[in-house]
């Protein structure tokens, strides 16, 4: 199983920190940027669409926007026990790597809902 490090090219579209998934470390997926099973994923395309690496990029408020907020997202936002908009959040105030960073110290797909 892989080592969970702080690679900001593991952050997700939507904000969740591929680089400390199960999934990933076990080698059973790529990340979410790299998985081309994720074309479902709407955040995603619009992400790349638009030329961005996630959504902080946008100058949207994550939880005002249709894309983010749709319902798939807020499944997952229930299954992980995610604040993806504070993700972003995070990473619009202090960075790509600041995020991946604080993911790996934490061991942490997300910023958990309180």
């Amino acid at each position: 199983m892989k080592q969970i490090t702080a690679d900001n090219s593991r952050i997700s579209a939507c904000g969740l920190y591929c680089g400390a998934c199960r999934k990933f470390l076990s080698g059973k997926c790529p990340g979410c940027k790299d998985n081309e099973k994720a074309s479902w994923c709407k955040i995603r395309q619009c992400c790349k669409s638009r030329g961005y690496h996630t959504c902080a990029e946008c100058e949207c408020d994550v939880r005002e926007c249709k894309t983010y907020s749709n319902f798939i997202s807020k499944v997952f936002a229930l299954i992980f026990n995610s604040d993806r908009p504070a993700c972003i959040r995070f990473i619009k105030e202090h960075g790509e790597m600041a995020y991946a960073e604080e993911m790996a110290k934490r061991k942490s797909q997300t910023i958990k809902r309180i």
